[in-house]
């Protein structure tokens, strides 16, 4: 083939139907003998990583290419032969469809490389495929000739022809729409008559006769088992189609046998599954739009809730069109559905309902979602997570974190990281004991004192490795001194009157032993503009280092701020009321503690349905008793 054909890259090849288990180090060493290769790329899925089955490998020569192509094309590599063809990033060729021939009626036997050398003799040959299944060849495939010419040449030749004693159709490729367009056309113009539900008792004789009527009837064929008993549909072919046509428009919804028969135009299996495809795929619309807004997801339901509990549950916030709980073998999967008449509804029962605890359960409800949409979401929520870490400065991805107890040496400042602090040698940093019922955390407001001799500050160095990952990449020229989510870093300060960084921080008023100017002050950094959960007696909560954290701790750090808060409230009921409160969504705990009158509307909530679960216990203990008397 002529590597420098118009529109093609010169040593730039196609590689496809590759096996997923085919990375680059495979292809290098199967192609590197062929000459000097500059790069190879497997192309992946962007969410799951896996192969989609097709390589670009760039060689340094177009000769080399070319050599590959003539060489190692449908070779096996782990069991698939492989396909390489010039690789033609311009769409428009591949779409024209000029120059592209369709071959059906193949013997399972053809594979590409037969199919290759056979019509190779009429010109050069941009991509050759037999198109299989997991069952082998489904006996057509394509060839797509260089030029228009070509491809006439080998349609004039070929088509009528036996290839291993099958006689094959050779014609130019058409799109589905330019075959859909046809097909109608043709449909439009039908004798072919399918009738059915006309029961057993039919035989062909008979529906010949009552199809006579409307013209003449070239076969009549009523299907039949192996009984020899009516399938209950058949055919009828008429001469012409307007008696076709009539026999539609009269017989179909008459009764015969006592039953009414459908009578329509007779169609192929796959046109069937298309207009099939086509109806599902339009009620599947409608009924999204007719839902969409208005149609809530309810999960972590108690097992005792069932439909008519649901919707009386929701039944003050508007007119509920349906109310289903999801069931399986008779037993509540814990989740279901509430459907309002109005997208307002929908909405005020959201805010109502989301968190509010029914039959000690607290409910997560929000609007009903399709899977595609949640499965977008998930990807576009991973993508994002996988962009910011790319992002990340080099240093801050796969931090060490020593084991309890493990102290860190002083180090001097590296170079590369001048931009963050201040020249002057770093304090050093100690690692804090992460002790199994609380983990220690950095104090929430560390003192940089100048003049002092160097002091270890505690600080959680796990925190600051996963706080790292929420940070996207940030210039040279801005950075300055930093304080990543919960990560605090203690440096000298310089003594200059201003002090760097000085928007992002701001002095505290109960900085002691001010000094003059030429004496550095004890100084106060507090980073403003995130919220807060301030609890006595602990650190603050906020909402960077509560998602720095690992799953697994996070609702520990929450408790341990609810767990006080409840206890002075309800002292003998506060470890049961933080578990029960605990299964609600972090987010929204956040808001309770953030709200104290939302928070003690919660726990009352919670005490009165402890309250009623201890009165049906009392109650069903005082039955047992009086049974046993």
């Amino acid at each position: 083939m002529n590597a420098s054909g118009p529109g093609y890259p010169l040593a730039s090849l196609y590689v496809g139907d590759l096996h997923p288990d085919v990375t680059e180090a495979i292809l290098y060493e199967k192609f590197s003998p062929a000459g000097p290769i500059m790069s190879i790329r497997v192309c992946r899925d962007v969410a799951t990583r896996r192969s989609l089955g097709y390589a670009y490998i760039n060689f340094q020569q177009p000769v080399d290419a070319e050599r590959a192509l003539d060489t190692m094309n449908f070779d096996v590599i782990k069991g698939r032969p492989i396909r390489i063809m010039w690789s033609q990033r311009d769409p428009g060729l591949r779409k024209s469809g000029v120059g592209n021939v369709f071959i059906k009626n193949l013997d399972d036997s053809i594979d590409n490389k037969a199919l290759y050398d056979t019509f190779s003799a009429f010109g050069n040959i941009l991509s050759c495929k037999v198109v299989c299944d997991e069952n082998g060849s489904r006996g057509y495939g394509f060839v797509h000739f260089e030029t228009h010419e070509a491809a006439t040449r080998a349609i004039e030749t070929m088509n009528g022809m036996l290839l291993n004693d099958r006689k094959v159709f050779v014609g130019h490729f058409k799109s589905r729409k330019e075959r859909e367009a046809e097909f109608g056309a043709r449909a439009m113009e039908f004798t072919n008559v399918y009738i059915k539900n006309f029961g057993g008792d039919m035989d062909d004789d008979r529906l010949r006769e009552i199809f006579s009527k409307f013209g003449k009837t070239l076969s009549v064929k009523v299907m039949m088992d192996n009984t020899g008993r009516s399938k209950g549909f058949g055919f009828v072919n008429f001469e012409k189609h307007e008696e076709a046509q009539k026999a539609v428009a009269d017989m179909n919804g008459k009764e015969i046998n006592g039953r009414l028969v459908y009578v329509g135009r007779a169609q192929k299996r796959l046109e069937r599954q298309s207009e099939l495809k086509r109806k599902f795929e339009q009620l599947k619309q409608e009924r999204v739009s007719k839902y969409q807004g208005v149609n809530l997801y309810v999960k972590n339901l108690d097992d005792g809730i069932d439909d008519e509990r649901l919707r009386k549950e929701f039944s003050p916030y508007g007119t509920i069109t349906s109310a289903k709980v999801m069931t399986e073998g008779g037993h509540s999967k814990g989740f279901g559905f509430v459907c309002f008449s109005s997208p307002e509804e929908a909405t005020k029962a959201v805010t109502e309902m989301n968190g509010r605890i029914v039959s000690t359960k607290p409910l997560y409800v929000a609007l009903a979602q399709r899977k595609e949409e949640r499965k977008a979401i998930l990807t576009n929520q991973y993508m994002q997570r996988l962009a910011t870490m790319r992002a990340l400065p080099g240093p801050l991805l796969g931090s060490f974190q020593p084991p309890p107890g493990y102290f860190l040496p002083p180090m001097p400042q590296p170079q590369t990281r001048a931009a963050f602090y201040s020249p002057s040698p770093v304090v050093p940093v100690r690692a804090a004991t992460r002790w199994s019922a609380q983990p220690s955390r950095p104090p929430p407001t560390p003192v940089l004192r100048a003049a002092a001799p160097p002091r270890r500050l505690l600080s959680n160095i796990s925190t600051m490795r996963q706080a790292s990952t929420q940070v996207p990449r940030v210039p040279p020229q801005a950075q300055r001194v930093a304080n990543i989510g919960t990560q605090t870093v203690s440096a000298r300060v310089p003594s200059s009157p201003t002090l760097r960084g000085a928007p992002q921080y701001k002095y505290s008023s109960a900085v002691r032993n001010a000094q003059p100017m030429g004496h550095v002050p004890p100084v106060v950094l507090r980073q403003v503009g995130e919220p807060a959960v301030h609890i006595q007696g602990q650190e603050p909560l906020t909402a960077s280092m509560l998602a720095a954290a690992p799953p697994q701790e996070q609702k520990q750090m929450i408790g341990e701020r609810l767990y006080p808060l409840i206890h002075a409230m309800h002292p003998s009921l506060a470890g049961k009321i933080t578990g029960m409160l605990l299964e609600i969504d972090n987010s929204e705990l956040l808001l309770l503690l953030e709200s104290p009158d939302s928070l003690r509307s919660k726990i009352e909530e919670a005490v009165a349905v402890l309250q009623a679960h201890q009165a049906t216990e009392t109650s069903h203990q005082s039955s047992a008793a009086a049974f046993l008397q």
